[in-house]
């Protein structure tokens, strides 16, 4: 299929995505761009979530994966689904008692002002890097199919692409992106449906024929069972929990959209459906990771990780399919970062700059100031994904969950010390604890060859930052009294 008709049908999807935005953010003030007017649809909310926490991440790099880690994955999967039971019934009616528009306000209210703006910046950091790595992976593959052969340069693709963003999100924010994400998630999981029959079809397998192939090739390992390896499942299991947690509960751009649910019941019906829909949905891709292995070694194909699918697709499959891979993989760049400039312009603005508080300023103008926020983020995008082009890395799904990590432990451990103890901490020392637990943890895992032997430090990265964060929470704290205990 040739550069221009795909190109074409980028536009085309755009243009849907525009009319779309167009329908739903009409009327839309402030209140709609941060919460939707708490009147989201929570179907729509819930099967529009799974592709933001999908992603191009998800859709390029787990079936690149398969390669070298076979099933693995399906560990962490299976731990989100703990961690997102978590959200459902001990968060989210957290939130809803609070009548939160920002989730990091439940911090400012419990520990003090220098936590409720560590929290926030933790999350602003954290959002930024994983948002902008995610984008550069899909922005990547889409100059390389398509917008080389145009001559046009990778920062020029960027900011179009960023532009078109920008002008389905600047009204509407939330109230337009609980419906863009439901076509997105659509259009990826089309492309992940069809690319997976097609390869079984060309294969000649069916589906207790594609398990056969997977596992007398080695590639359908799920559970790893040595203790001293990074993917044992134990290590695994917790991790996922811990990331579905903090990358879900504690995010605000994820949270955003839950909040914007009218009924506290409706908005724990969605996250328990998404999950269940996600765990299914990365079967689906580990199974196509599988057989793309298989079908690269069978045709000779040298590509790996990252560049397999693609490879794969656009090289040696028919013109229907790779028109339908474009659009996917355009589904699924659109989710990584439509929803989380909005949200980084929620939180800028509410947490950062009190725009809801400020009683003084008109709604014209608070209306301003968060739309210059937005652009902001935009370009701060634009810089960022040029950073990650210069620092490319094979594997761009290890590299996100490595920097999640060390942003968002701190951001872990601040919720748990806040929800499972009553003590009261020396707030203006908060931010130094959060910086110094990323801080120690780059330590030990640098040195952990030296510290811990042959034993592999993974993804546990996360839980040993939260625990550090919690540890020194416990130490610059004092215990309430008990009459002020009962207050709060």
């Amino acid at each position: 299929m040739t550069a221009p008709l795909l190109l074409c049908v980028v536009l085309v999807y755009f243009a849907l995505l525009l009319g779309v935005a167009w329908f739903a953010s009409r009327g839309a003030d402030n209140e709609s761009f941060f919460v939707g007017n708490r009147s989201s649809n929570w179907l729509l909310v819930a099967f529009g979530m799974i592709g933001t926490s999908l992603s191009g991440v998800t859709f390029i790099s787990v079936p690149g994966a398969v390669g070298a880690t076979q099933f693995s994955y399906f560990q962490i999967a299976l731990g989100q689904m703990i961690g997102y039971a978590v959200i459902a019934f001990v968060l989210l009616p957290l939130y809803y008692r609070l009548r939160l528009t920002s989730i990091y306000h439940y911090l400012g209210e419990r520990l003090g002002p220098r936590s409720y703006r560590t929290g926030a910046s933790f999350f602003i950091i954290s959002r930024t890097l994983g948002a902008t790595a995610r984008l550069y992976l899909v922005v990547r593959i889409l100059q390389d199919a398509i917008l080389d052969s145009f001559g046009l340069p990778f920062w020029l693709t960027t900011a179009v692409l960023l532009v078109m963003i920008l002008l389905y999100t600047f009204e509407g924010g939330v109230k337009t992106i609980v419906w863009t994400d439901t076509l997105q998630t659509a259009g990826m999981l089309t492309g992940l449906v069809v690319c997976l029959v097609w390869l079984m079809q060309s294969m000649g397998l069916d589906f207790s024929g594609a398990a056969t192939a997977l596992s007398d090739n080695g590639l359908s390992k799920v559970f790893v069972t040595e203790p001293d390896s990074r993917l044992f499942w134990g290590k695994q299991l917790l991790a996922g929990a811990c990331i579905a947690i903090a990358m879900t509960g504690m995010d605000q751009e994820m949270m955003q959209k839950n909040i914007s649910v009218k009924r506290l019941a409706d908005s724990q019906k969605n996250i328990v459906l998404m999950s269940i829909i996600m765990l299914g949905v990365v079967l689906l891709f580990l199974v196509l990771g599988g057989l793309l292995q298989i079908y690269a070694q069978q045709h000779g194909i040298m590509a790996r990780g990252d560049a397999l699918f693609p490879t794969v697709v656009l090289q040696h499959l028919p013109a229907v399919v790779q028109l339908i891979f474009i659009v996917a993989l355009i589904s699924a760049l659109f989710p990584s970062a439509d929803g989380a400039i909005t949200a980084l312009t929620s939180s800028f603005c509410i947490d950062l700059l009190g725009l809801q508080r400020r009683d003084d300023w008109t709604e014209a103008r608070k209306k301003q100031v968060r739309q210059r926020v937005h652009l902001g983020f935009a370009a701060l995008f634009l810089v960022l994904v040029l950073v990650f082009r210069w620092v490319d890395n094979p594997s761009m799904i290890g590299l996100i969950l490595k920097l999640a990590g060390y942003t968002y432990g701190p951001l872990l451990g601040l919720f748990a010390f806040g929800m499972l103890t009553r003590r009261s901490v020396k707030d203006p020392l908060v931010p130094v604890v959060a910086l110094a637990a990323p801080l120690l943890c780059w330590i030990v895992d640098s040195q952990q060859k030296a510290l811990f032997g042959g034993y592999e430090l993974g993804l546990e990265l996360l839980v040993l930052n939260a625990g550090l964060t919690f540890a020194g929470l416990m130490a610059v704290s004092r215990k309430v009294p008990t009459v002020q205990s009962k207050r709060n």
